[in-house]
Order: C-alpha cells, then structure tokens, then sequence
C-alpha cells in the first residue's frame, strides 16, 4: 500500500524508512523552497526574454524552443546558487548536511499536447530511477516552479512498489549512458533514439496516484517508485525542479527499497555530494554499487 502524507513530522530516518516501503511525502512551501523558485524563474524569464515561458511554445518554432532549454537547462544544474539553496531546503526537512548527499538539481518541461515530448523536452514513459543505476536508498525530491495541475504532473503506479516489471534495464550501464547518450538530449526532436530502459511488457497505469503540490511545495518519493510523465492537456508547459539524495549511513549499510526487477550496471553514486561541503560521495562506497543490480536484493 502506498500512503500520500502531508507535512509529516518524522524525523528523518523514520521519513526514508517510509519512502523506501512506497510511502509519498508532501510538503508546503518553505523560505528555502520559495527562494529556489525565485531563483529558477528569474533564469528561466531571462531566456525567454519577455515570453511567458508558460505559453511560449505557441509563440516558437519547436526547434528554436528546444535549442533553448538546450542552454537555459545546463546553465540551472552547474549554477553555484543551487549547490547554496538545496542543503538549505534540506536542513529545512529535518535532514544531517554531514550526512546527507545530493545530486544536482534538474530543471524539468514538460510542454503541452505533443509540442516537444523527446530529447531536451523527454516525457517519461512508466519507470523507476533505479532502472538508470540510483541506488535503492535514493530518494527523489520534486517541486513545481509554476502553477501545475493534474493534467501536467507526474504519476505513480503503486502497485508496482513490490512487483517486477520486465524492462530493458539489463542494457543500461550508467557510464556508457554518459559517455554517448545524456548530451545528445537537444537532438532528439521528433522521436527520441536513444536506448532508455522501458517496460517490455503492458503495464497497468490505473490506478495511479498523481499528487499537485503548490508553488515551492515538494513532492517526495523512492527512487524505486513506479512513475510517469502524465500527458500534458493543461495548455501550459510545466517547469518543476528535481533533486536526488541519499543518506550516507544507507549508502553504506545497502539499506533502501527491495530490488524487484532492475538489472542495470553502473552506479550514479559519483554524481552526488555532501550537502556541507560539496565532498564527493566515498570511492570506496561508490565502488561497491558498480557490478550489475541483482534483482531481489
């Protein structure tokens, strides 16, 4: 059973224990999160010079919107400010910055009825994180930039939480990914070439769960939940941010979800760094999640 809470109060041990059972996490907007939004939609109103991003793609040829996000988006992940304004949302939700690692953040669009769904612009079909090579103890956190409703979030597909899909992830290696395919996004438009790990048998959507979060509220989850883009009918193209983080004491205690059906090679351990100080996560534990999952474990 997966369970939707609002602002919990555990702490943050008990929250991943939670998240790695399937539970959803909902939290509302804090001065942390509210000063990332402010950050992200001065960048993003920046790039599109004077276009309401939220309707400019009835405005731009989709190449030239795609050629965009192209720049806008890379700028996001390295500016130095997220490094500053994530551990500050995360000292918020009760996390040890000693403790706690994370990813950089992701500026995500998803635009409205079949604009741009490839490449730069990619709409999930149904898959777990972990099927790309995150560890079983990442947890995902998710916030909206703009309005967003349920016509343009994301969904989860609980039942999948303990039942195996079969899925491409036994071709996955995560440093091959990065060394042919993550910087080719901005020419996939039209179709999407790129080997992704995909369900290789019909998946049932419904039920499904789709939570809408207010502006600078966060959205948290497992790495190992089943989810999806929702096709967008909103009329607007949505920019959310998304960052990943794991507990140090999991990493190396191999605590986390149960493995269920990814079969992928590779770690994305060496992507993530310590919230006080932006160390690298360990060598040594990095390491150890290099051979290929073993489902079941």
């Amino acid at each position: 059973m997966t369970n939707v809470l609002s602002n919990p109060s555990f702490d943050d041990a008990t929250r991943r224990e939670h998240l790695y059972n399937g539970d959803v996490m909902v939290y509302g907007a804090t001065p942390a999160t509210l000063a990332l939004v402010q950050f992200t939609r001065e960048l993003v109103e920046e790039a599109f010079d004077g276009r309401d991003p939220q309707v400019a793609q009835y405005e731009m040829e989709v190449r030239d919107f795609a050629a965009l996000l192209a720049d806008l988006k890379p700028r996001f992940i390295h500016h130095p400010r997220c490094k500053e304004l994530l551990p500050a949302i995360l000292e918020e939700r009760g996390c040890d910055l000693e403790r706690t690692y994370f990813d950089v953040p992701r500026l995500r669009t998803s635009t409205s009825d079949d604009y741009l769904t490839t490449g730069i612009a990619f709409a999930f079909h149904p898959h777990r994180d972990t099927w790309y090579s995150a560890p079983m103890c990442q947890t995902n956190w998710w916030m909206p930039v703009y309005p967003v409703t349920a016509d343009n979030v994301m969904a989860f597909h609980p039942q999948y939480m303990t039942h195996g899909v079969r899925n491409g992830s036994r071709r996955y290696d995560y440093d091959e990914w990065n060394r042919t395919s993550r910087f080719s996004a901005a020419t996939q438009i039209g179709k999407d070439t790129r080997d992704q790990p995909t369900p290789e048998e019909p998946v049932q959507l419904d039920p499904q769960v789709r939570v809408v979060p207010e502006v600078g509220g966060m959205m948290v989850f497992s790495g190992n939940q089943l989810h999806s883009s929702v096709p967008n009918t909103s009329g607007r193209t949505r920019f959310s941010i998304d960052f990943r983080v794991v507990d140090i004491d999991d990493v190396e205690a191999h605590r986390g979800s149960r493995n269920v059906d990814s079969e992928c090679s590779g770690t994305s351990l060496r992507d993530f760094r310590r919230c006080t100080d932006l160390a690298p996560m360990p060598e040594e534990l990095a390491a150890q999640y290099d051979g290929r999952a073993v489902v079941g474990v």
